[in-house]
């Protein structure tokens, strides 16, 4: 309870960047304890680490997510630039031809853009795993250990078991703000907290699974 407290409130000033760090730190701790089949929630403690941590994964988060967020742009530039050369009143016997094209491939860019990120979603939790265990952002890196573990079926179960978690939760929250007018939201923020916490901890119980790694003493 002191750590979902903690955590929420953390969240409810996570739009200052700040405070939002140690709760990725706390996070990646939620992972591991999962890999390692620890019953207990982490504490709240040593909070150096916990930032150090919280910066840790952001920038893995970065740079998972780059891949995605970079043909996205992409998709908006070329519906950009196309829909301006489109509306180029010199060449109108162009501009059905080019609107067309450009709506083909800015829809496709789209569509890939959308899969990339449900995959970089999939599998970021176990490259967060393998950082925690290896102690080294590098471990986050270490594509044929994180890609192993995640294309498995162990991983693949606790992934859907998170995300069904999540989905199910996010949506009751907002049923029943919309419901008390707003009121529930703010509980909403340690309800949402507790359930990220257990997101990841799902993951990194697939994550062990799915290598067959021993179980912490």
């Amino acid at each position: 309870m002191k750590s979902v407290i903690i955590g929420g409130v953390l969240l409810l000033f996570s739009v200052l960047l700040l405070p939002v760090l140690p709760v990725y730190g706390y996070f990646v701790r939620a992972a591991k304890a999962g890999a390692d089949g620890t019953q207990e929630a982490p504490a709240f403690d040593d909070w150096g680490d916990l930032l150090v941590d919280g910066v840790k994964a952001l920038v893995v988060g970065i740079v998972y997510f780059l891949i995605p967020t970079a043909v996205l742009v992409g998709a908006l530039v070329v519906v950009g630039v196309g829909s301006f050369a489109a509306a180029d009143p010199a060449n109108p016997a162009t501009v059905d031809a080019v609107a067309s094209g450009i709506g083909v491939v800015g829809g496709l860019l789209v569509l890939v853009a959308m899969v990339l990120y449900l995959v970089a979603t999939y599998v970021f939790p176990a490259g967060l795993v393998s950082m925690a265990r290896g102690d080294d952002i590098a471990s986050a890196f270490d594509f044929g250990t994180v890609l192993s573990a995640a294309f498995s079926a162990d991983y693949f179960v606790a992934g859907v078991l998170a995300i069904l978690l999540s989905l199910v939760v996010g949506v009751a929250t907002v049923i029943l703000g919309v419901l008390t007018l707003g009121l529930f939201f703010l509980l909403g923020v340690f309800v949402q907290f507790y359930v990220q916490v257990a997101f990841f901890y799902l993951f990194g119980r697939g994550y062990a699974k799915a290598l067959d790694l021993p179980a912490a003493r």
